[in-house]
């Protein structure tokens, strides 16, 4: 039973990782009446998965790879949800609770052998994290060249003599408005992607899995997503230094696609 407690509470901690981002990012605080109990519902299913593995392993301190990941991600869920009760901020979640559902993932599914059959696996959810990721690329490009447009915008602005064609270019609040919600809509998306194809990928490779450079480029290139919205949203990044943290995360974006060519492990184009 450990196990499925364990599943349960991974799943948990993935919508408590999508609902967090709303209520954090978005402006949506009603989001946090789901975050919240989620994340508690899935600290509870959490720790009596690990009060029963470690009784089944006759140990209270963990030993196992799989235990000391366990272990690792319920400290961080409960630090979280401590935080939350002290100063009644979610912000932490955004990168924490993704984390804690990484950590218990491969003690979830893949503790030994395989708990889903891989046909099972790729039979919808692949296309829906597939799917995801493309709609999280899309966002990125449009949020890119709304930073270029927005850049061309205020030349214009600056230079009245060379409009031509840039006087139709929406006004700058537009643009930058169309750039912001892009990399809004792109977050979330790329989050569940994420978290879909590692569940799937955890369970039929392994730790090896997370060894992978596409995947570590692709939690990188997640990370960075992050920041650019929070620094967009605190200090109004635009203009040139908004056209080069896009253009970064856009190399990044074909670096992941490029390392599908050398990778060894993630190359799903290429399985049966």
């Amino acid at each position: 039973m450990s196990l499925f407690w364990l599943q349960l509470a991974v799943v948990l901690y993935g919508v408590a990782s999508l609902a967090v981002l709303p209520a954090v990012l978005y402006d949506r605080p009603r989001w946090r009446y789901v975050a919240v109990p989620t994340a508690v519902a899935a600290l509870l299913f959490h720790f009596v998965s690990v009060a029963e593995m470690l009784r089944a392993a006759h140990h209270f301190v963990p030993v196992m790879a799989s235990e000391v990941q366990a272990v690792l991600g319920l400290l961080l869920a409960a630090a979280f949800l401590l935080v939350y009760a002290v100063y009644r901020s979610l912000t932490i979640g955004v990168v924490l609770l993704p984390i804690v559902c990484l950590l218990g993932l491969l003690p979830a599914f893949a503790p030994g052998s395989q708990e889903l059959a891989p046909p099972l696996l790729r039979s919808g959810w692949i296309t829906l994290h597939i799917v995801l990721l493309l709609a999280a690329y899309a966002a990125l490009i449009v949020a890119m060249l709304s930073s270029v447009l927005y850049l061309m915008q205020e030349k214009r602005l600056k230079s009245p003599s060379r409009a031509g064609l840039l006087s139709r270019l929406p006004p700058l609040q537009t643009t930058d408005q169309i750039g912001l919600r892009a990399l809004l809509i792109g977050l979330p998306c790329m989050t569940g992607g994420l978290l879909i194809g590692s569940a799937l990928a955890a369970s039929e490779y392994g730790a090896v899995y997370f060894r992978d450079p596409k995947v570590l480029l692709s939690f990188a290139m997640w990370l960075v997503f992050v920041g650019m919205i929070a620094i967009r949203r605190s200090a109004g990044l635009r203009g040139r230094r908004a056209v080069w943290l896009s253009s970064f995360v856009f190399v990044v974006m074909l670096a992941v696609w490029s390392a599908n060519q050398v990778s060894t492990v993630h190359r799903f184009a290429g399985r049966p």
